[in-house]
């Protein structure tokens, strides 16, 4: 896909500028996050896309949520973002995809995203790139365990699961569907 293609160039050009910006070699960044300088070295060249989890690594890194990061490589400004220009990422490693149904703007605090889990799929992050941050989960689809700093909660559809996020995360899919669900962070 394109833009797809388009938005992992983006995204390359992205944290190279970020890190050089914090004055960070890759041997630095590489200290700081936990992955290593020739993986970084592929996703600055654009080489590969990086997984979620990576991702969650280097933006704990940066001190920057996730749709933060993607907020610089999403261009819409008006108020209504037709679905059709929303900004979608998936995960290379697990299939996870992610839509940026409202993306992180200036003006509001607030963001929705919706969130695919294929059948199997287990994503883990290590810490909150920013801490404190609000979440309110909605299950749409298929069965969920989420794991929120040691705390198992197992959702179904139609369940809601709100908390604040200080540390480590994980999400994994119970079953034989493919989990679907709306995420807002505030």
């Amino acid at each position: 896909m394109k833009t797809e293609q388009a938005a992992d160039q983006v995204l390359a050009i992205r944290l190279k500028s970020m890190r050089v910006e914090q004055g960070l070699s890759l041997d630095d960044l590489a200290k700081k996050s936990g992955v290593s300088r020739a993986s970084l070295s592929r996703i600055e060249k654009g080489d590969v896309s990086p997984t979620a989890h990576v991702l969650g690594k280097l933006c704990s890194a940066f001190e920057i949520t996730l749709s933060r990061l993607m907020l610089i490589i999403e261009s819409q400004s008006s108020n209504v973002i037709k679905q059709d220009k929303q900004m979608i990422w998936q995960d290379p490693q697990t299939g996870f995809i992610r839509r940026s149904v409202s993306p992180p703007s200036k003006q509001f605090s607030a963001e929705v995203l919706q969130c695919e889990l294929p059948v199997n799929c287990h994503i883990q992050y290590d810490a909150s790139p920013t801490p404190n941050l609000e979440h309110h989960l909605v299950l749409q689809q298929g069965c969920l365990e989420v794991t929120i700093e040691g705390e198992i909660h197992n959702l179904n559809p139609g369940d809601c699961l709100r908390y604040r996020l200080n540390g480590s995360s994980a999400f994994k899919v119970i079953g034989q569907s493919a989990v679907k669900y709306f995420l807002t962070i505030v």
